[in-house]
This record gives C-alpha cells, sequence and structure tokens, in this order.
C-alpha cells in the first residue's frame, strides 16, 4: 500500500501527528485485535483531530458500519476494494466534510488474486511477497475465509516477475499467503499447478539467493515439497505447521481436515530430510468444549514431538462462526492457565533447540538493525562485530542470548 501510494504522489510522513491521512491495516482474528484498531483509532484522532483515517484490512471487511461510527474515520475499505486505496483518495474531495464512506463488496465474488506489487521491502531485510489470498477450509473457529474470501492465486508469471525484481536487493524473500499450500489450486486452473512447481522455477528462473516458506497446513507439505526444501540451499530450512490441537477429538470439532497421526508423519518426514530445521506451530487453547483430558493429549503430543518454537493463542470467540455459538465455553481463568502451561513448553523446546545449534555453522541475512541476523532456520543471532545489512553470511555461534544466539568469535566467519 505504501508503495503504491507514494506512486500515486502521496509522501510518507514520520508521525501520525504530522499526517493528513492515517491508514490503519486491521486484523479481525480475535477480539483482542479488534480492540487494538478501537483503541488505535481513538489515540490517533486524539493525537491529531485533523487527519482523515482510513480503515481497511479484515476488521474493514468484517464490521464496516462498526468502524465507520468511530472519531475521525473518513472512509472505511474492505480487503474486496484494497487495491482501489489510491484511487479513493485521489477521488476524495478534500473540501466535503463527510466521515465514514464505506467501500466494502462481496469478498466471495472476487475471483482474481487482488494484490498490489510489491515494489520494495520498506525497512525490511525480508521483504513478504503474498502469492496467494483467501481459504477454502472450514475451520469452526475461524472468521478469516469470511473476510478473505476464497483461495485465489497471483499467476507464476506474477511471482516470479517480482521475485526477480526483489531479489536485486534483498537476499531472502518470504513467500506467504493465507493458506500459501494451496496456491495454484483455483477452481479452473490446470491440474499441476502447485507450490513446489512454482518454487522450482524462481530457483530456475530467478536469482534469488534464499527463499523462505511462511506458514502452510501439514498436510499440504507433501514428500515433494519437503524433498525440493531439503535439496536446495536456496530455501530456508524452515516449516511452519499449524497443529491448533494435538486431540483428535477437538480436531473434529474444529474441522480440521487431518488427525494427530497424520501431522506426526509429516514432522517425522521433514525432520528426516533437514535435521536442523526449524519446525513450528500455531496451538490454539480453550476451543469449545475442551476438556482437562483433552488438554492434556495437547501438552503430551507437543512434548513428543521436535518443535523449535510455539505460537499458542488463547481462543477468541468470533461473531458469526460456529465455536463462537457453542455453550460449552471455556471460562477465561482455565484458557490462561492453559495457555501459560503451553508456553512454558514451548519456551523449554525453543531453549533446547537452540542449544543443540551451538557450534556449528548457519547461514545468516544480516538485518538492518545493527548486529542482527536471522539464520536460514529462523533464529535470531546476535553478531559480534556489525556488517551491512542484506548480507548472507555464515557464523557460529557460541553461546546463547535470551531469545536466540550469540556470536562471540567473529574470526570464525566465512563467506556465504
Amino acid at each position: 500500500m505504501a508503495s503504491a501510494l507514494e506512486g500515486s504522489g502521496h509522501a510518507p510522513v514520520e508521525s501520525t501527528g504530522n499526517a493528513d491521512i492515517v491508514i490503519l491495516n486491521t486484523c479481525t482474528v480475535t477480539a483482542a485485535a479488534d480492540d487494538d484498531v478501537r483503541q488505535t483509532v481513538r489515540r490517533v484522532h486524539r493525537e491529531n483531530p485533523n487527519a482523515n483515517i482510513l480503515i481497511t484490512g479484515c476488521y474493514a471487511q468484517r464490521a464496516p458500519a462498526e468502524l465507520a461510527s468511530l472519531p475521525g474515520v473518513r472512509w472505511v475499505v474492505g480487503n474486496s476494494h484494497k487495491t482501489t486505496i489510491p484511487d479513493i483518495l485521489h477521488d476524495a474531495n478534500a473540501s466535503v466534510d463527510f466521515h465514514g464512506e464505506i467501500h466494502v463488496g462481496d469478498i466471495f465474488a472476487q475471483q482474481e488474486f487482488l494484490s498490489a506489487p510489491v515494489e520494495d521491502g520498506g525497512d525490511r531485510s525480508r521483504p513478504n511477497l503474498k502469492i496467494q489470498d483467501g481459504c477454502n477450509n472450514i475451520c469452526t473457529f475461524c472468521i478469516i475465509p469470511h473476510v478473505r474470501g476464497r483461495s485465489r492465486s497471483a499467476t507464476p508469471e506474477q511471482v516470479i516477475d517480482q521475485v526477480r525484481a526483489l531479489a536485486g536487493r534483498y537476499p531472502e524473500i518470504v513467500l506467504s499467503g493465507i493458506n500459501l499450500g494451496r496456491w495454484g489450486r483455483d477452481a479452473g486452473r490446470p491440474f499441476g499447478f502447485r507450490l513446489a512447481g512454482l518454487i522450482r522455477r524462481l530457483l530456475d528462473e530467478t536469482p534469488v539467493q534464499r527463499l523462505r516458506l511462511s506458514s502452510i497446513e501439514p498436510m499440504d507439505f507433501s514428500d515433494d515439497l519437503l524433498e525440493l526444501m531439503a535439496s536446495s540451499p536456496r530455501i530456508a530450512k524452515h516449516v511452519h505447521a499449524p497443529l491448533q490441537s494435538g486431540s483428535d477429538s477437538v480436531l473434529k470439532r474444529m474441522k480440521r481436515r487431518y488427525r494427530i497421526r497424520h501431522y506426526a508423519d509429516r514432522l517425522a518426514r521433514a525432520r528426516a530430510l533437514m535435521p536442523k530445521a526449524a519446525i513450528g506451530a500455531d496451538v490454539m487453547v480453550g476451543f469449545p468444549g475442551e476438556t482437562e483430558a483433552e488438554f492434556e493429549e495437547t501438552y503430551g503430543f507437543i512434548e513428543q514431538q521436535s518443535f523449535a518454537y510455539l505460537h499458542v493463542f488463547t481462543y477468541s470467540e468470533r461473531p458469526g462462526t460456529p465455536a463462537a455459538a457453542e455453550r460449552t465455553q471455556i471460562p477465561i481463568p482455565v484458557r490462561k492457565r492453559r495457555n501459560r502451561l503451553l508456553r512454558e513448553l514451548g519456551a523449554r523446546k525453543n531453549a533446547e533447540f537452540r542449544s543443540s545449534l551451538l557450534g556449528q555453522p548457519l547461514s545468516v541475512v544480516t538485518l538492518d538493525r545493527p548486529l542482527s541476523a536471522l539464520s536460514d532456520n529462523f533464529i535470531p543471532i546476535e553478531l559480534a562485530t556489525p556488517r551491512p545489512p542484506n548480507q548472507v553470511v555464515t557464523v557460529y555461534p557460541d553461546a546463547l542470548s535470551e531469545k536466540g544466539l550469540r556470536e562471540r568469535n567473529p574470526l570464525r566467519v566465512l563467506a556465504g
């Protein structure tokens, strides 16, 4: 959005206090995310009453009238119209004091991939390139399909062109999507459009030094994709597969499309092919009806797996989802206790994983923060000496930091 706006004549400013227009790109995956948006709108309006606020993203798509009523909000633009924001601002009449203008359409009517090109990574050393949007899954807790629509993919040519352009400036590019593993499987697309095939083309047709895959559903980690990841030094050894629950009965009520044995099989295959890979998962606690025994199943399953990290979420009721209508909602104190237990387990597993890497060579990308880098297996690295950003180098970390690893001996550095 920033690149598109600058291209249409707008200029970024350092603070909301100096802005004529403030754009908020919103999430609505939890009630807490909604609260953050409303608080931010009120703070921005308090700090700069003259600014026109534009709210876009998932919350805007879900509840536009709710947001249009907030102070200072002039436009609410849903995901259905997000790419038209430069046009909306261009057509606005600055002399008209109008608030609450809504631009939201039927997201399920969208058949094409809607995303402006990523012109640059901003201040990032690792730009995220969205190549897929929407989701065809029917998980009972999730609002995302209602605000993102059906799965839609960028064309191979779009992806290749953007990766080729970004690769000249950034050593690592992160491929992302709402349901990334479904790239290419849109209705009407010829059979054979699969993520692994796209990645092969990116490796063959672009000079990108490193590709990183963001979250992929467990059953989309096919043998073909995992073997490709393992075989190429230009693909980050990083597997993030949402788990949500380690209990088959909970997975069934969630309408997840796998069971624990399937998930464990994919992790075992990934670990066998990539022994040093970081394997991470999203886990939810407090899903309606989750008994103590079911939570213990989840805890026990995670304890047995070779996870490098966990993203632990507390279940949040989302209006319109089947799970929100369930009568057996888990008390908040119970949800918080289960969240704490899994976070503690995740922290222990993370420390064990980081410790296993001490003294081993790690390929890292240097970041734009001083003395900071990120390894291909997703470990934050504290460098011993400053290095320019956007370089791929090999380091030998020999100490643990608070959340990553620390390089103490700068002499043991090899060119990437």
